[in-house]
C-alpha cells in the first residue's frame, strides 16, 4: 500500500472518530459551533458549548493502545497550539466566556466496537501563550 492511500485511510479513520465524537457530544446535551477549525497550521477538532462554558474537544483515535494511551499524544505542543488556536477563535468570534478544554479518545476495537472516553478539563490554559 502506498503512503498516500495509508494517509487517506488514517484521513477517513480520524473524520469518521470525530463524527462519533461530534454525535456523542451532541447526545450530550452540547451545542457544536464548528468543527476542524483553523487558525493557520493550527486545528480545533471540535468547539462547542455545554451550557454557558466554550468547551474546545482534541479528538484522539486509536485502533488499539498496544503503544501508547490515546490521550498521551496530547503533549505539550499540541496543548499550547490548542491554546493558541482558541485565543485566535475567542478574539476572531469576540466570545466572552469561560473556556474548558477536553480529551474524547476512541478506541476502535477488533470487532468494529468502539470505546469512547470523554476526559473533562483535561488541561488548564496556562497564562503565557
Amino acid at each position: 500500500m502506498t503512503n498516500e492511500k495509508q494517509s487517506d485511510k488514517r484521513n477517513d479513520f480520524g473524520r469518521h472518530c470525530e463524527f462519533i465524537a461530534r454525535t456523542y457530544l451532541e447526545q450530550q446535551g452540547y451545542l457544536i459551533l464548528e468543527t476542524n477549525w483553523r487558525s493557520g497550521h493550527k486545528e480545533i477538532d471540535i468547539i462547542a458549548k455545554e451550557g454557558e462554558m466554550l468547551v474546545i474537544v482534541e479528538v484522539k483515535a486509536r485502533k488499539n493502545e498496544n503503544f501508547m494511551f490515546a490521550e498521551d499524544a496530547v503533549n505539550e505542543k499540541k496543548i499550547r497550539n490548542l491554546i493558541r488556536a482558541t485565543h485566535n477563535y475567542i478574539l476572531q468570534k469576540e466570545i466572552d466566556c469561560d473556556v474548558r478544554f477536553d480529551i474524547i479518545t476512541i478506541i476502535l476495537g477488533n470487532n468494529g466496537e468502539y470505546e469512547l472516553k470523554h476526559i473533562k478539563d483535561a488541561f488548564v490554559a496556562g497564562v503565557n501563550v
